[in-house]
C-alpha cells in the first residue's frame, strides 16, 4: 500500500534527458550540469525514465544510476518523478522501491507496450501496482508510443484508488483533455498535466495543472514564463511566449529524416550549449554535419527573442 499519496504538484515539470557518454554509462556530469541549468530557469520539479529521458533503451544499471545520482543532485529542493514504464509489471515495482529508497516523490506509469490489453486489464494492472508500491502514482497517457489510450473513464476509475494522484497525458488531444477535466470536476485535487509543449498554455487556461515540457530542457525559463503567464491570464505574454514555442517546435524540431527527432535534437542543443554530451542509446546515430548547422542556426535565430527580457 502507497505509505505517502499526498504530493502538491504544479507548473512546468521537465522531463530530463538522460546524458549519456555511452550505452552503457550515464553522463553524471552532464547530468549535474543539466538539473543545475533547469533548476535556475525555474521549473518546479524533474521527471526522470520516461520518453524524453530515453528509458525504454536504457540498460537497468543506467536507469539505476539516473535514480540515485539525480536526488542526490536534486537534494529535494523540487520533487523528483520517477518513470517506472516496463513490459514487465515486476520491473516497474523494482524500479519504484528504488526510487521510494533514494528519496523520490512520486512515480509515473504507462501502458505496459507491446501486447494489447483492454481497459479493465489496464485498470487491474494501475491498481496492483499502486497498492504494491510506496510511492504517489501518475498515470501516463501516451498512446502514439505504447498504442494504448487511456480512456476518460479508467482515469476516473483510477482517480479513486488510494495512491494515485495524477495524470500526464501527452496525446496531444485537447477533446481528451477537455473530457478528462469535466469528468474530474468533482476531484479537483487530482492532477492533470500534458506533455505537447505547443499546448502547454492552453490547457493551464482550462486548468491543467501545468506541463511536463521537452523543451524545458534547453529553454527552462521561456515554458516557467509562458505557464506563469497562462496561469495568471496575462494574454499578452501569452500570445508573445507562444510565439516562440512555435517557432521552435516548427524550426529545430523539424531537423532531420524522421522528424521529429526530438530527443535527439535536445541532445544536439544541449551539447552545443556545453551543458552534456550528445550521445544517443541505439540505435540512434548522430547528426550529420549539416544537420547540426542546421540546428545552431535555427537556435541562434530563436536565441534573438530574448524572453528573458521582453515579457
Amino acid at each position: 500500500m502507497t505509505v505517502n499519496s499526498k504530493i502538491d504538484l504544479h507548473g512546468i515539470i521537465t522531463p530530463l534527458v538522460t546524458p549519456l557518454l555511452s550505452n552503457n554509462e550515464l553522463d553524471e556530469r552532464g547530468l549535474g550540469k543539466l538539473i543545475n541549468h533547469v533548476l535556475v530557469g525555474g521549473v518546479n520539479g524533474i521527471f526522470i525514465l520516461g520518453t524524453t529521458g530515453e528509458f525504454s533503451r536504457l540498460k537497468s544499471k543506467v536507469k539505476e544510476d539516473i535514480i540515485k545520482t539525480t536526488c542526490r543532485i536534486v537534494k529535494k529542493r523540487v520533487p523528483v518523478l520517477v518513470g517506472i514504464t516496463d513490459t514487465s509489471m515486476h520491473e516497474s515495482i523494482r524500479l519504484a522501491e528504488i526510487a521510494y529508497n533514494e528519496s523520490a516523490n512520486a512515480v509515473v506509469l504507462a501502458p505496459p507496450y507491446y501486447y494489447s490489453v483492454d481497459q479493465a486489464e489496464l485498470l487491474n494492472y494501475y491498481k496492483q501496482i499502486s497498492e504494491t508500491i510506496e510511492l504517489p502514482l501518475f498515470l501516463y497517457n501516451i498512446p502514439a508510443r505504447t498504442n494504448i489510450n487511456i480512456d476518460v473513464s479508467t482515469v476516473v476509475e483510477a482517480s479513486k484508488l488510494p495512491g494515485i494522484v495524477g495524470v500526464k497525458d501527452s496525446s496531444g488531444d485537447l477533446f481528451y483533455f477537455h473530457k478528462l477535466k469535466y469528468a474530474l470536476r468533482d476531484n479537483p485535487d487530482f492532477m492533470v498535466f500534458v506533455g505537447p509543449e505547443e499546448i502547454m498554455a492552453p490547457t493551464v487556461l482550462f486548468g491543467a495543472s501545468g506541463g511536463v515540457n521537452g523543451g524545458a530542457n534547453i529553454f527552462p525559463e521561456l515554458f516557467v514564463k509562458l505557464y506563469n503567464a497562462a496561469k495568471s491570464k496575462d494574454f499578452e505574454t501569452i500570445y508573445k511566449l507562444q510565439d516562440v514555442v512555435t517557432r521552435i517546435s516548427g524550426s529545430l524540431y523539424q531537423v532531420g529524416k524522421n522528424s521529429p527527432n526530438y530527443i535527439k535534437i535536445l541532445k544536439s542543443v544541449l551539447s552545443q550549449m556545453d551543458i552534456c554530451d550528445e550521445h544517443m542509446a541505439e540505435p540512434f546515430i548522430p547528426f550529420t554535419q549539416e544537420e547540426q548547422i542546421k540546428i545552431e542556426n535555427y537556435l541562434n535565430e530563436i536565441k534573438h527573442f530574448d524572453f528573458r527580457q521582453n515579457v
